[in-house]
């Protein structure tokens, strides 16, 4: 595949989009406020950013904070939930409507939306508009960034340094032992353990390679197993004492960054990118993928 597609386009707008989104996550919306106890939900690449969401939000002392599946999500009376946090792109996604129409009238709702004209946003009590970040890609990028980037925000962290970040990510240069590698392993901790996850669906959707991702600390338990030469093991943020040596012993490459972790996934998008192009797929249209899973018997909004 040649010529630009939209996800090198909507990957390479992040720096933009990010800054838009530090702009509106400072202000006085209608996201959760400290203390309160919140679940997150999304599917797929929107729950992995819920994943990261919630572990941010716990550590920042702002609250009890659960990220769920919009599938798998446990939002009964007895876990005494104060608000819902919604995450989807499209706002059509079937099981993140299904979890918005059971919370109507028990519990508020927020929902991080993409498209504005769509069920989720009439079945949510607020929602956070971010239309400058939605996408024509099937594959994700900008909009989980940017919804992750703004929900950093509103928790008071200062973006400056992971835009600059980002901006050197989109210029660094896409080595060629990780466009030809046989297998990617990502690993995190903390909150990047939702960037590990999200990378390595990342380069399934967009290249149909081999990846895998744990917490880093799980790696050992395991996983490690894998490694080997002409493989590669990324970590985002700081590695546990002793892992890079015990990886590079394998023979595996071990890749870690200073740059910010959410910055360091704006890399992986590119690297998924170079990897789909070298082997003639179109990461715009992933094999068996659509931009929003809809089932029937979908809830309809009034």
């Amino acid at each position: 595949m040649t010529g630009t597609s939209y996800m090198e386009q909507e990957l390479s707008s992040q720096p933009e989009t990010w800054r838009e989104a530090a702009r509106l996550g400072g202000e006085d919306g209608p996201l959760p406020k400290h203390g309160l106890r919140v679940a997150v939900i999304g599917c797929g690449t929107s729950w992995f950013m819920a994943q990261s969401y919630a572990a941010l939000r716990e550590a920042n002392g702002a609250g009890v904070t659960d990220a769920f599946p919009a599938s798998e999500s446990f939002l009964g009376a007895d876990r005494g939930y104060d608000a819902v946090v919604a995450i989807t792109r499209s706002g059509t996604t079937t099981e993140v409507l299904r979890i918005l129409e059971a919370a109507r009238g028990r519990i508020p709702t927020v929902t991080l939306l993409g498209d504005q004209d769509t069920p989720a946003r009439r079945l949510s009590d607020e929602t956070v508009a971010l239309p400058f970040a939605d996408e024509r890609s099937v594959v994700q990028t900008r909009f989980a960034t940017t919804a992750l980037a703004l929900l950093r925000a509103h928790l008071g962290e200062d973006l400056s340094s992971a835009i600059r970040d980002a901006e050197e990510a989109l210029t660094t240069p896409v080595a060629q032992e990780w466009i030809d590698a046989e297998q990617f392993s990502f690993l995190g901790t903390g909150w990047t353990v939702g960037l590990a996850n999200e990378a390595a669906l990342k380069m399934r959707e967009a290249s149909q390679s081999w990846t895998e991702s744990y917490p880093a600390m799980e790696y050992r338990h395991g996983p490690i197993s894998i490694a080997a030469p002409g493989r590669v093991t990324w970590l985002f943020g700081d590695a546990p004492d002793g892992l890079a040596e015990e990886v590079t012993r394998t023979g595996a490459r071990f890749v870690t960054h200073d740059r910010d972790p959410l910055a360091d996934l704006v890399l992986i998008h590119r690297v998924a990118l170079a990897r789909a192009r070298a082997r003639g797929l179109d990461p715009d249209n992933p094999r068996s993928l659509t931009r929003s899973v809809m089932l029937d018997n979908a809830p309809s909004a009034p």
